[in-house]
């Protein structure tokens, strides 16, 4: 029996010295090489003691060295458990406790030496310089490694998720998961060894980590791998790739600097946007300025990918394009689940290979979100317009209840958006004393010109209805997001939710 992973992602580049990763700093790491230093990896964790199918927790800085641990547990079987680099020791400790990982990698950084003991696992360091006590083992150890079988249906990876509503949940992602999603999206998006993708992603997400780098990995190809967004890093390595996977953020602030033009990008074949709304006033000027149409796409931790707008065919500015090839999507009255007509809104559901196989240790939130059918409930509000584009209008939770009306955040968000002066905005919901809930709208200015609050809530009257109009604008700065660029209205919610109370 082989390893269905590993085989297919990393097995097949032994010996090959073409670069895998390409750094900022113009030097480089070939395949061959990062399969020996993941095999040393591989060697260390067996070492420690961890079994096939034991959990392994990292919160370590984006480097080659974090890759190759993600390399070293797929090929030893171990459960790979990537973390967010800004949590706390705090939220860490939930997140070693619950999996019951047996071993935390961690930046020497992060004070976890408390959180390893009060959970039995043991601690090893490895830092972004490519030091530590872990690094300091590998150093020694063998740079071959029996790899150990696995099927398309163990676990490889553990995602946690945000847990804005409540506890995060361990979303159990199997190997032929992470595999067919790869090779699906190849497929759509047209990779093959000739790319050249410019990664400047978070790699404790799906989107960095098991999107991107599974891509470069199936499709023989390599990266130019940035340890963050910089306007300045991207700029510069942008005549050098061919293809690039972004949040909303990068491709606004990318707009922001002149040096950004057709002259620049003419490399480029490929920009892909997701992980956060776009806007389409992005859209719009990011063609303008450099000929390209970004192609946006929707997922999400439970599924990896879901749609795409088409790679040949228009893509749909304010759409996250049709459901990807072996995906069945539907959206459903959140009350009953019955699918409703094209054009309704409703909770998006989606059923595939890409989809997760439950919530670790939730059996009943499992089955609550998790149909007997397979279809997922994704928990994102959406429509499909008559030519099967999906449209996402929010979150389940930021629907909007107010004097017994359906109130979808989205669709005063896109109006919002349109008035002067204003860069963006997040409407939420806060509790009212008549109502139950009203509408507030949050707004950013976009520094050209005065935003004229009066002005915009008489527009809004001619624009949307009554029950829909926002009861109060409030201006800020900017609003909080996420590492992923999301807008966590959860914040907004808490800041702005007694609006009405009193």
């Amino acid at each position: 029996m082989s390893n269905l992973l590993y085989d297919r992602l990393f097995g097949c580049h032994q010996g090959e010295q073409k670069p895998f990763l390409i750094f900022a700093d113009g030097s480089q790491q070939c395949y061959d090489s990062f399969l020996r230093q993941t095999a040393r990896y591989a060697n260390v964790i067996q070492s420690i003691g961890l079994d096939v199918g034991d959990r392994l927790a990292a919160q370590i800085e984006k480097s080659a060295e974090a890759l190759a641990l993600y390399a070293a547990c797929v090929q030893s079987g171990v459960i790979f458990l990537p973390l967010n680099k800004a949590y706390t020791p705090a939220e860490v400790s939930y997140f070693v406790g619950d999996s019951g990982a047996k071993l935390v990698v961690a930046d020497q950084q992060f004070d976890l030496e408390s959180v390893a003991s009060e959970h039995g696992a043991v601690l090893e360091r490895l830092n972004a310089d490519g030091g530590g006590s872990f690094a300091d083992r590998a150093a020694t150890a063998s740079d071959t490694f029996a790899t150990v079988p696995r099927g398309a249906d163990d676990l490889a990876a553990f995602l946690y998720t945000s847990g804005t509503t409540g506890r995060s949940k361990g979303a159990m992602l199997t190997q032929n998961n992470l595999l067919s999603n790869a090779e699906t999206l190849i497929g759509e998006w047209r990779f093959d060894a000739n790319d050249v993708l410019l990664h400047a992603l978070p790699i404790f997400h799906t989107h960095g980590l098991f999107v991107a780098t599974n891509i470069v990995l199936l499709a023989k190809a390599s990266m130019i791998f940035l340890p963050k967004f910089s306007t300045d890093m991207v700029i510069d390595a942008l005549p050098k790739a061919s293809s690039m996977m972004g949040v909303p953020t990068f491709y606004t602030r990318l707009l922001d600097d002149p040096r950004l033009t057709s002259d620049l990008t003419r490399h480029m074949r490929l920009f892909i946007s997701g992980s956060a709304p776009l806007l389409a006033e992005t859209h719009i000027q990011f063609e303008s300025r450099t000929g390209h149409r970004i192609l946006e796409r929707y997922g999400m931790t439970e599924t990896n990918m879901n749609t795409s707008n088409p790679y040949d065919g228009e893509r749909r500015a304010g759409t996250v394009g049709m459901a990807l090839p072996g995906v069945d999507m539907k959206i459903t009255n959140p009350d009953n689940g019955e699918t409703l007509a094209d054009g309704d809104i409703g909770q998006i559901e989606v059923r595939g290979p890409n989809v997760f196989v439950g919530y670790w240790n939730m059996p009943e939130k499992t089955r609550e979100e998790l149909r007997e059918d397979g279809f997922f409930i994704t928990g994102d509000l959406g429509r499909i317009d008559e030519h099967g584009y999906l449209q996402i209008v929010g979150r389940n939770k930021d629907l909007i209840i107010s004097g017994g009306y359906n109130i979808y955040p989205k669709e005063i968000e896109l109006v919002l958006d349109e008035q002067p002066g204003v860069l963006e905005s997040a409407v939420i919901g806060a509790p009212h004393p008549d109502f139950g809930e009203s509408v507030i709208g949050i707004l950013v200015a976009d520094g050209g010109q005065p935003v004229d609050l009066d002005a915009i809530e008489a527009d809004l009257g001619k624009t949307l209805a009554r029950f829909k109009q926002p009861r109060k604008l409030i201006l800020v700065d900017s609003l909080p997001r996420n590492t992923m660029g999301k807008v966590q209205k959860n914040i907004l919610r808490d800041e702005f939710g007694s609006t009405f109370q009193g």
